[in-house]
């Protein structure tokens, strides 16, 4: 799909029954988007960010920034609102514990002469959804890949994964963001391009050429910021100084993962004491207990995200679990799968499902407000795809409906108030 035909077919019916869009909704240019939802108590809308033209090296960017839907509650479908253009690959979006604010990264490596990418703050009206863009700055390093906000609410934490390092900026009192305060490169041995417990007959390869910071988030505790290094096959674990916006080593101030793996993505357990980390390369997930009064992990368990019958190549690349704690998810890129696990008294995962997402290179997922869907970005097939989600097992079910969208990598939901 062309990003110039974008608009044209998000106005457009999706084949499963989709709702129709709006009539007369367009595109805008300028630093604010204006509402055109219906007027409702609440309701719940959904941000989708990916690639556009100006986009990273081999990447086909297809979008045009950050498109803007409203989600059908009972159904899933995602209505088109419209779609803020003025930024360039948006890849990764998170929203601020209090919703009042949404940071984009821009996944470029050109924003300025010292070749980093960017970040991009927008202040979020949340009776509406509407941005408005309140600043960008930059990103402290090349290629970002994620960005989070940490526990305190006073700085974003961004993994700059071409750049081999991970920053730190302070957030300002309106929201916007000021100059980074803190710039940590890791370094390493060299590591394989491939996990030596790869899933028989994956031809696929990380990048281990150096270090690739892929995420970067604070414990539910905010006492502890851990990174994920793709590149170096480490966790590192850092303390924040709030008054400063420094990053100083735990006691331990990394841990070693399996050789060629590539540890891409994280969550925590509701109560915080366990952590359980996504290996990109060997698609695992490996399950650990963690200290929050120490940063320490302990390894536990590690289970494939693929079934035991699989075979070829596969790279997984997102985690998420469910507010209960009870069930966990995983996608795999080329095997275009989504992995359901159920969550034991312990801990410990047992891979109950693999379900296929009905279209190409699977990346980002993530869960609704209400638990009751997922949704799953396919960079490669340019749609949104959805599932319905049981409850009480886990289980998921495809709704059979998909969503128009250039290259899509990332969500973010909003529950609208007033």
């Amino acid at each position: 799909m062309h990003s110039a035909h974008l608009t044209r077919r998000l106005m457009i019916a999706g084949t499963f029954g989709l709702v129709c869009a709006r009539k007369g909704v367009a595109q805008t240019t300028s630093d604010s988007i204006p509402s055109s939802l219906p007027a409702k108590a609440s309701r719940t809308i959904c941000f989708v960010g990916g690639y556009t033209k100006h986009c990273p090296p081999g990447v086909e960017g297809n979008g045009e920034g950050i498109a803007v839907f409203e989600m059908d509650r009972q159904t899933g479908v995602l209505t088109p609102v419209t779609t803020f253009t003025d930024i360039a690959s948006p890849s990764f979006i998170v929203l601020s514990q209090d919703h009042r604010f949404l940071y984009a990264l821009s996944e470029i490596s050109d924003y300025n002469k010292a070749g980093h990418g960017a970040v991009t703050a927008f202040a979020v009206d949340r009776s509406d959804g509407s941005l408005k863009k309140l600043n960008t700055v930059s990103s402290g390093g090349a290629g970002p890949a994620h960005l989070s906000v940490h526990h305190s609410g006073r700085y974003v934490l961004v993994a700059n994964y071409n750049g081999g390092c991970v920053a730190v900026l302070p957030i300002r009192p309106d929201g916007s963001l000021g100059e980074v305060t803190d710039v940590v490169h890791n370094s390493g041995p060299r590591q394989p391009e491939r996990a030596a417990d790869n899933p028989q007959g994956n031809f696929a390869v990380s990048d281990h050429s150096g270090s690739h910071p892929h995420m970067i988030s604070s414990d539910p505790s905010g006492h502890f910021v851990l990174a994920d290094d793709a590149g170096l096959d480490r966790i590192y674990v850092w303390h924040l100084n709030l008054a400063t916006g420094k990053l100083e080593p735990a006691a331990k101030p990394y841990y070693d993962m399996t050789p060629g793996s590539a540890p891409r993505h994280f969550v925590f357990s509701p109560n915080g004491k366990l952590i359980y980390n996504l290996c990109e390369q060997d698609s695992k997930v490996i399950v650990s207990s963690f200290d929050p009064a120490t940063g320490a992990i302990s390894n536990l368990q590690s289970v494939s995200t693929v079934t035991s019958h699989f075979r070829g190549s596969t790279l997984a690349a997102e985690i998420i679990i469910s507010a209960n704690g009870k069930f966990l998810y995983a996608s795999n890129r080329l095997g275009d799968s989504l992995a359901v696990f159920t969550i034991a008294e312990d801990g410990t995962l047992k891979l109950q499902d693999e379900a296929w997402m009905h279209a190409d290179y699977g990346r980002a997922m993530m869960l609704d407000p209400s638990g009751s869907f997922i949704f799953c970005a396919n960079q490669r097939s340019d749609t949104v795809t959805s599932f319905k989600v049981d409850p009480h097992t886990g289980e998921i079910a495809f709704t059979g409906q998909f969503t128009p969208v250039g290259s899509p990598t990332t969500f973010a939901f909003l529950d609208t108030v007033g």
